[in-house]
């Protein structure tokens, strides 16, 4: 059951389709942990049991991303195993170690509070229950922190020597702080906390196209476009950084994502913004472009030279048809979640943010464009490092396991099928509770007079009426 394919072919499809399905959900975990964490923080600060249902109703969502991230990351090790054995073989005193520490470090810690930040409302004190959360947040994050590092030192490979075959550790430091760690370390953060927002507000929107315009929505609302008004221009800064330090340690990387084939020794470097790159004829067919701007964006400079694909061998270069349009989507809705941003900050002024029924469309629209930037991305790097799986130390066609094409189309369709069934169930039982909303617990329905003042302040949708009024109450039902 081979498909029409080789073995290389399918175990990179294979590897692909597990990682792209495992990605999302730690993607949604480590957001939401850090928005729950901000959740409880204000609810410890102010006392407004807005706050605390809107904690109630997002860790119902992060417990559910988060088994799905561990389940779907137990693959993994499968792939790694069976698939890429040789890559486990020459190349796992590096990366073995750092996933390792990733379990240490970050695993133990996130499940060691994970069971109080679930059930230890009302048998822990507030504080106690606030530390749970923060560390569940900070476990996430250190995840992070050990997967990029082996994945970045993969990028660009430092620290290291080659003894037999075998690469042999010599600087740890180097290694995990490699060139392109810190720039993808902060890329992919911000990217996780902007999938959170845009997926906060899209829920936040579909509940005021709706009709409801209760504190519980308006905070969530609010909350959410303040967090992607401060996100996406970091994002913007970090990846212009990004593409700088890759320029100079990945230039073929580079030159695929913009379709560039010849060396601009003369003349200043276009920018494309549509094209078709052409392998067999190297050069990029239907080009519409802006002059200079490429050399401007990647140099800082007017007339930058930037090496062109030609200056590669053929063997040598990463497939540019792929990851010339994987890059222009992701930068495309980076460049529509700034128009929200700043739409939403401009209505927010006129007293308008909730009542701007195309806003709220557009909020709703814009939910999974995290999701598929983050995609996105991923593909651009891993595509444009090929047909290194170490960069310019080991080939991918030398990293795969001595395994038959049948063998790795048969896991392909298995894996294809119970991924669609049990992560398809999850998925839909997580758009169930979405679709239900936050539900008022501790706190009780507000009139749009009360809970104005969100439109008009960062991380803070409610008055201090409302603290008031559920005192108020409380003391009624004694």
């Amino acid at each position: 059951m081979n498909l029409g394919l080789t073995a290389l072919e399918l175990a990179r499809i294979q590897f692909a389709f597990t990682v792209s399905f495992h990605i999302i959900f730690p993607a949604i975990s480590i957001g939401l942990a850090s928005f729950l964490a901000v959740l409880e923080w204000r609810w410890l600060r102010t006392k407004n049991p807005v706050y605390q249902d809107l904690f109630k109703f997002w860790v119902k969502i992060f417990a559910i991303a988060f088994g799905m991230g561990v389940v779907s990351g137990v693959v993994m090790s499968y792939q790694f195993g069976t698939n890429w054995s040789e890559f486990s073989r020459v190349a796992g005193s590096v990366t073995g170690p750092l996933l390792a520490y990733e379990v240490l470090s970050a695993f133990f810690l996130e499940a060691g509070f994970l069971g109080i930040m679930l059930f230890g409302w009302e048998r822990v004190g507030p504080r106690a229950h606030f530390f749970a959360t923060v560390m569940v947040a900070l476990g996430t994050c250190i995840s992070m922190f050990w997967i990029l590092s082996s994945n970045s030192w993969m990028q660009t490979p430092q620290g290291f020597a080659i003894e037999n075959g075998i690469i042999v550790p010599q600087d740890w430091l180097a290694i995990v702080f490699n060139p392109s760690f810190p720039y993808r370390f902060l890329h992919m953060a911000v990217a996780t906390f902007l999938l959170t927002a845009l997926m906060v507000a899209a829920i936040a929107a579909w509940h005021l196209l709706k009709g409801r315009r209760d504190a519980l929505v308006k905070t969530s609302f609010s909350m959410a476009l303040w967090m992607i008004l401060a996100l996406a221009p970091l994002q913007v800064l970090i990846g212009d950084q990004h593409g700088v330090n890759t320029l100079r340690y990945q230039p073929a990387k580079i030159a695929a994502i913009e379709g560039h084939w010849e060396t601009n020794e003369n003349e200043a470097m276009p920018l494309y913004l549509f094209g078709i790159p052409d392998m067999q004829a190297e050069k990029t067919k239907y080009a519409i472009s802006i002059p200079n701007l490429g050399s401007l964006i990647l140099t800082h400079s007017m007339d930058g030279k930037v090496q062109g694909l030609k200056d590669f061998a053929p063997e040598d270069r990463p497939n540019s048809t792929i990851i010339f349009w994987s890059f222009r989507i992701m930068v495309g809705l980076g460049m529509l979640m700034l128009l929200l941003a700043f739409m939403a900050l401009f209505l927010r002024k006129n007293g308008r943010l909730y009542e701007s029924k195309w806003l709220q469309r557009f909020a709703l629209v814009m939910g999974p464009s995290g999701f598929i930037a983050l995609l996105a991305g991923w593909v651009t790097t891993e595509v444009g490092r090929q047909p290194w799986v170490v960069y310019g130390v080991m080939r991918t066609k030398d990293a795969l396991s001595p395994v038959s094409a049948e063998q790795v189309g048969l896991t392909l369709i298995i894996f294809v099928v119970v991924y669609c069934v049990v992560f398809g169930i999850g998925i839909s039982y997580m758009l169930k509770l979405m679709h239900k909303g936050p539900e008022f617990i501790e706190s009780r329905p507000h009139s749009d007079e009360a809970v104005i003042q969100a439109s008009h302040r960062p991380l803070a949708a409610a008055d201090e009426n409302f603290e008031s009024d559920s005192n108020n109450n409380k003391e009624n039902d004694k």
